[in-house]
């Protein structure tokens, strides 16, 4: 009789070449798909370049996704964005995105097929672990890690240890998947889950679509996590459908599995939730938040940039004003999603309102460009991160709330719930 696993395990023992792998044991396993962006990319090609080997493990699974500083703010971004571009000429590889076809790397790769249930997937970005979302199991490593994967197809794990997060209940109107992963941060903080896998359950999220799980999984790192995952099931199934370029493979929890903690949320309980600065612990219900002005929102970014994320800004932008002491920019996930948004109607809204949209790119979440907060400014977004000067300068704000608060916050020109409209 086999013993019981964990979906993380069962994913490390079919990538391991072994029938049963246990939380702790350090092991080698081979991946699905290496990810580096225009940052991290570089410095894993010169440690790739180190080993002495011609070519990659296989040209069709290193994939590079330009997104965090292009289009190109300045020249020291465009030569990074070169190195990423020659490289990936040199190599063949079958999935480089260039400007105008790329997104920003954790919508485009769920959107394009390329990861997949069941996948192992290793990216020089701390929000690989987005892809969990498919029931996967997907996280961030080093550059140099990642330079060396690139060479072999195999790197090295700690098997993690699993918690388990079941979400049951009705959701209050205008909560959404970002509400229940900040909720969730709150209450375990940024180092709650730390080297552990998050697994995530209920009745909540078995009936959640796609978008709702890839913001969930993609926040599992602000908890500390090595992973978010999801288990697959029909909604899972729907959206790989076409689109996956590989065979996916479901794999589920044994229902005797080891957990290190299994935690309950009852979703009826959680209103809309924003995490103060400088920490996405730092938590805080809508109700509770008082009186605090706004001089930027941000909507988008790989945590809400998704086509539902746009569509809940734009039908509450929909015939207002974005408030004249705001400034609000979007950013779509991809280009399909930026399209889609075009034919339905919701960036010709966002524009009349007053706000500003950008091309696909992780821009002002992590202080690039296009959006960058001077000192003393405050800014409400549906980024990930707020940590000090994460969007600009060290003595600037930044408050994480899902799209439709960030929406009402920029219309009254203060972080609101949509039920002040």
């Amino acid at each position: 009789m086999s013993k019981p696993m964990t979906i993380t395990e069962k994913i490390f023992a079919a990538h391991s070449g072994r029938d049963f792998v246990k939380s702790g044991e350090l092991i080698n396993a081979k991946v699905d798909i290496t990810l580096a962006n225009d940052i991290t990319g570089p410095i894993a090609i010169s440690e790739f370049k180190k080993i002495g080997v011609k070519n990659v493990f296989d040209n069709s699974r290193v994939v590079f996704v330009p997104d965090h500083f292009v289009p190109n703010k300045d020249i020291k971004s465009a030569e990074q964005a070169k190195i990423v571009r020659d490289f990936s000429k040199e190599q063949n590889l079958a999935n480089y995105f260039e400007v105008g076809r790329m997104g920003i790397e954790h919508a485009l790769l769920p959107d394009k097929g390329i990861v997949t249930a069941g996948d192992l997937i290793i990216g020089a970005d701390s929000h690989t672990c987005t892809y969990g979302a498919l029931g996967a199991f997907s996280t961030g490593v080093g550059s140099t890690d990642l330079g060396c994967t690139m060479a072999s197809g195999e790197t090295w794990f700690k098997v993690p240890t699993t918690i388990k997060v079941e979400f049951y209940g009705k959701l209050n109107k205008w909560v959404c998947a970002k509400d229940l992963i900040l909720h969730l941060i709150g209450d375990i903080g940024v180092d709650g889950a730390l080297y552990k896998t998050l697994e995530i359950g209920g009745e909540v999220i078995e009936n959640m679509p796609m978008d709702g799980r890839f913001t969930i999984c993609n926040m599992a790192i602000e908890a500390g996590a090595k992973s978010g995952i999801i288990a697959p099931d029909k909604i899972t199934k729907k959206f790989l459908k076409g689109r996956s370029l590989r065979e996916p493979i479901f794999y589920k929890s044994d229902e005797d599995a080891e957990y290190e903690r299994i935690l309950r949320y009852d979703v009826s309980r959680i209103e809309p939730t924003v995490a103060k600065p400088h920490l996405p612990e730092n938590t805080c219900p809508i109700s509770k938040i008082g009186n605090i002005k706004i001089d930027q929102a941000v909507i988008g970014s790989c945590t809400n940039g998704r086509l539902s994320d746009l569509k809940a800004a734009s039908e509450i932008l929909e015939g207002k004003k974005v408030h004249p002491d705001v400034r609000l920019i979007v950013f779509p996930g991809t280009q399909e999603i930026y399209l889609e948004a075009l034919k339905l109607g919701y960036i010709e809204n966002i524009i009349k309102a007053g706000g500003a949209v950008s091309t696909p790119t992780c821009g002002p979440c992590l202080g690039g460009h296009c959006g960058i907060l001077a000192k003393g400014e405050r800014a409400i977004s549906t980024t990930n991160r707020n940590f000090v000067g994460r969007m600009g300068h060290p003595e600037s704000e930044v408050y994480l709330a899902s799209p439709a608060v960030a929406a009402a916050s920029a219309i009254l020109g203060k972080i609101s719930s949509p039920k002040e409209l």
